[in-house]
């Protein structure tokens, strides 16, 4: 099926759309872009170039994607922007290519950025991510699969939230979240195991209580840390989840708070 392109809407020279691609009123799409099988181009929305998105998503009106890094030492390289299939990104977002640095910026597959989100240069984003309304997001941040960020959140430079992280809306994240964990605030502070999000992700109850237990050696004992993470990995030797909670926590550069 061929694609439905607005007679208002201007597609640069090189761009490559696959079947039944939606392009909406007014949008401007520039050199370099690729847009996979069935998504959708909403109006007034920008993709400046180097740009590819997945098949099945929809970007919403007044997006900017693919636009050049906000660092002054970006110096015209090419660099590029990977959106995955079937992400959903709504009204007024704004995603930025890679800097030099990394040479991509990249959101995975079934994500879903909500209204004024932005991920700057050089941010990965795995499956399954969500952002809600008004999340900023810095440069090379790193957010793992189904972690959820609330809304009007900013995420400090180089700064990783673990996997199935749960983070409430209106924090300051200046470090690192570990995965399975729930933050909040500003200064934030951690409030324990993500157990609502654990438990409706399918994760069984072995696995919630030793992480529940190896928190509590890691963030509420009189141990040192390193002890404490040792102490863990003796103790649950077979549940992965575990493990990576501890090595997330160990190898973290920004360091993650309790």
């Amino acid at each position: 099926m061929s694609s439905n392109i607005h007679p208002t809407a201007i597609l640069e020279k090189g761009v490559a759309l696959d079947s039944n691609v939606t392009v909406g009123p007014y949008s401007l799409i520039g050199p370099r872009v690729k847009i996979g099988a069935g998504t959708t181009i909403g109006p007034h929305t920008v993709i400046e170039c180097n740009t590819r998105i997945g098949s099945g998503s929809s970007v919403g009106v007044g997006c900017v994607l693919g636009g050049a890094p906000q660092d002054r030492k970006y110096n015209d390289e090419e660099t590029w922007l990977e959106i995955g299939d079937e992400t959903e990104i709504r009204d007024y977002t704004t995603i930025h290519r890679g800097s030099a640095a990394r040479g991509f910026t990249t959101v995975g597959d079934r994500c879903f950025l909500m209204t004024y989100v932005h991920v700057a240069h050089d941010c990965v984003l795995d499956d399954e991510v969500v952002l809600a309304n008004g999340v900023q997001l810095a440069g090379h941040v790193h957010i793992a699969s189904h972690a959820y960020i609330g809304g009007l959140t900013p995420i400090h430079q180089f700064v990783r939230i673990g996997t199935h992280a749960f983070v409430g809306g209106g924090s300051r994240l200046p470090q690192d979240v570990p995965p399975y964990t729930r933050a909040a605030g500003n200064p934030y502070k951690l409030y324990g195991i993500n157990t609502l999000g654990l438990t409706r992700a399918g994760f069984n109850e072995e696995t919630r209580l030793a992480l529940k237990h190896a928190y509590r050696l890691l963030f509420n004992s009189d141990l040192p840390r390193v002890d404490a993470a040792e102490r863990v990995r003796l103790e649950n030797p077979e549940i992965p989840e575990v493990l990576h909670l501890v090595d997330f926590v160990m190898r973290s550069d920004r360091g993650a708070l309790a």
